[in-house]
């Protein structure tokens, strides 16, 4: 399928910070196919000196990738860097007036004391940007020259309970969410840890970060509250299973009060209506219905009258929970239809 009829033939130039990780090479390869972007340069601290086609040649990409020095000749800079780093690099590119999308965490939080709770860094209460999830902040991320890219596991998460806490239906009152989500090792980065290794996860499931895993916060924010005092009860366990890539969430939903069950499907397929990547579904879904896709599927398993709800989210951790929506928050920044380069 082709993309959408674009509005301007202009090309904007981009480059990548960060560019070696998976996340930078789904990058890579998504703006590589993009009409109206092109590819300048790639940065990487790791790989300086490596051509892409060594370290990715599925990408067919000759670039070679270069040290970041403080150059600021394109017009648009992804950073996909750990966290931490871009709190120093993005100020600087924003003054020189270039647009910017960060995929870490270190922009996403409004408190600075939940951040040094959960990333253990410092930041200015200055270091916050609009959170760059389309489906919620689609107009004010029109306006932005600055985003901070949503997490994997926060997206999966979100996009699943969005309609109940940003819905229409104002009478609804969460009382108390359970999240388990299970990701692909991808998940981790291009990491030479032992755990992570092919003969400690084939065939392998574990837990990990269970109450401290930086995607609580966020996840809290967009929800209206906070994680160091919400207003509801919520747990979130996230685990790592033997995949490369996906992310499957389930999530128990108890409300304060009765619900109609075609009310509440009603409330999420107006809710996503004109969200061209959320894919409200009658069926379960699963993991392959989503890979190598920038789509999150959502799928309302069970309503009770009594107010319990369980729902099932998936998607691709790099795309549509990484480098797909930065993609996407791009489009949107550049005035573009947001599928452009994403079908």
């Amino acid at each position: 399928m082709t993309s959408p009829v674009t509005e301007s033939l202009k090309k904007y130039s981009v480059s990548i910070i960060g560019a070696s990780g998976y996340s930078g090479a789904e990058l890579t390869k998504l703006l590589l196919r993009h009409q109206q972007v092109q590819l300048q340069e790639l940065y990487a601290f790791s790989q300086v000196g490596n051509s892409v086609s060594d370290i990715y040649p599925a990408l067919g990409c000759d670039k070679v990738y270069k040290q970041y020095s403080g150059e600021t000749e394109s017009d648009i800079y992804f950073l996909a860097l750990p966290h931490g780093e871009a709190l120093q690099l993005l100020p600087s590119l924003v003054h020189a007036g270039k647009m910017v999308i960060d995929l870490s965490g270190d922009f996403r939080l409004k408190d600075p004391e939940e951040h040094k709770e959960f990333y253990k860094q410092v930041k200015s209460p200055d270091a916050v940007l609009t959170y760059g999830m389309p489906e919620l902040y689609h107009d004010t991320i029109l306006k932005e020259t600055a985003i901070s890219n949503p997490g994997c596991y926060a997206t999966s998460i979100i996009l699943g309970l969005a309609p109940l806490f940003h819905g229409r239906d104002r009478s609804l009152k969460v009382r108390s969410v359970n999240c388990t989500s299970t990701s692909g090792i991808s998940g981790a980065g291009r990491s030479s840890k032992i755990e992570l290794s092919f003969s400690e996860m084939s065939e392998n499931i574990r837990a990990y970060k269970v109450g401290i895993h930086q995607h609580t916060p966020e996840i809290m924010q967009a929800l209206g509250t906070s994680a160091t005092d919400p207003s509801f009860d919520f747990s979130f366990t996230p685990m790592i299973g033997s995949l490369v890539r996906g992310i499957y969430s389930i999530l128990n939903v108890n409300l304060e009060n009765p619900v109609d069950a075609e009310k509440i499907m009603e409330l999420y397929r107006s809710f996503y209506k004109h969200a061209p990547f959320v894919r409200v579904r009658d069926t379960m879904t699963e993991i392959k219905h989503v890979v190598n896709t920038n789509y999150c599927d959502v799928h309302l398993a069970r309503v009770t009258a009594n107010g319990s709800l369980l729902i099932v989210t998936a998607l691709d951790n790099l795309l549509k929970g990484a480098a797909g929506q930065a993609i996407q928050n791009m489009n949107l920044m550049l005035g573009l239809d947001e599928r452009t380069g994403l079908i």
